[in-house]
């Protein structure tokens, strides 16, 4: 029975034995053992194997890349404005010893160098800068950051700035002075608008005036030269005819009753040198019809009128 009892016991102590002695290490993760209290070596992921009650494994270290947010920070910037800005850090532990033996939390060591390092950037900047220049920001906060977590065994791989919140009065003023740039912009473009509108109306403008004047001219130029050419026609037709005075008048006083249709005709210019052709016109067609013609004398020539123009009257005979 003793015996038994005995085993038993051996077998319970090689089973925690063996259970304290065997380490199996996860996949992106690191373990620390020490040896009768001072580091002896790092575990990596697989099976490890260990001496118990001699050796101490410490938790286990995460080397995968962690994301950290902090909570609003004031910071004053250079025109002396309180603003709350927010962070996110992203790390990764490089040296499992370092991190566990360099500093002994490394979540709020990062926080705080990230405040301190995030107000002295910020207090070289005023609040326009602190908003337009986040990718010059976040550089400074990594590069500082990188240099200041190396020895630690942690690694900074991206600082960003999450939010940026001025005070509610800035926040006010600002909105205000965008909307007034925004309607600044409003009446350029409306006013441009405008202005190439009125450009382009007196350009058309000037285009059909100066078509309308080139069309009028062309219409001027066609109408002399068809009047020209009616005027040759008509030269040329008189002269090849021979066309004596007597058709001359004949034509004018066909034309006569045209120069009376208008309604401003109040007076009629009669050429002296067409007066003979009438006479010679009227003696020739009074000698046709053999009455009703003008009173010739006695060389045939016309008889002159009275001081009116009215034929002369014979004095009367003298009674018995």
């Amino acid at each position: 029975m003793a015996g038994v009892i005995v085993a038993v016991v051996v077998a319970a102590v090689l089973l925690i034995f063996l259970a304290r002695a065997v380490r199996i290490v996860p996949q992106a993760r690191a373990m620390v053992v020490e040896r009768l209290g001072r580091y002896h070596r790092t575990l990596t992921p697989g099976l490890a194997i260990v001496v118990p009650f001699v050796d101490r494994v410490r938790d286990r270290i995460d080397l995968r890349e962690q994301v950290v947010s902090f909570p609003p920070q004031p910071v004053i910037t250079e025109d002396n404005l309180v603003v709350g800005i927010d962070t996110v850090i992203y790390f990764q532990v490089t040296d499992p010893r370092a991190a566990t033996y360099e500093i002994a939390n490394v979540i709020r060591a990062i926080e705080q160098l990230t405040v301190t390092t995030l107000r002295n950037v910020i207090g070289g900047l005023n609040l326009e800068a602190t908003l337009t220049s986040r990718d010059q920001i976040n550089g400074q906060l990594r590069g500082v950051l990188d240099e200041a977590t190396g020895k630690w065994g942690i690694r900074v791989n991206r600082v960003e700035l999450k939010a940026i919140d001025p005070p509610r009065s800035i926040q006010d003023s600002m909105e205000k002075q965008m909307r007034a740039e925004r309607d600044r912009r409003a009446a350029i473009l409306t006013a441009e608008g405008v202005k190439q509108s009125e450009i382009l109306r007196a350009e058309g403008e000037k285009q059909a005036a100066i078509l309308r004047a080139e069309g009028e001219r062309e219409a001027q130029i066609l109408t002399a030269e068809g009047e020209a050419k009616a005027i040759g026609t008509v030269f040329r037709a008189i002269h090849e005819g021979d066309a004596d005075q007597k058709l001359l008048a004949y034509q004018y006083l066909q034309t006569l009753p045209q120069i009376a249709q208008g309604q401003a005709s109040k007076l009629w210019i009669v050429p002296s040198e067409l007066t003979g052709v009438l006479g010679g016109l009227g003696s020739g067609l009074g000698g046709l019809l053999g009455t009703g013609g003008p009173a010739t004398g006695q060389d045939g020539a016309p008889a002159r009128g009275g001081p009116n123009g009215a034929a002369p009257q014979r004095p009367h005979a003298a009674s018995d």
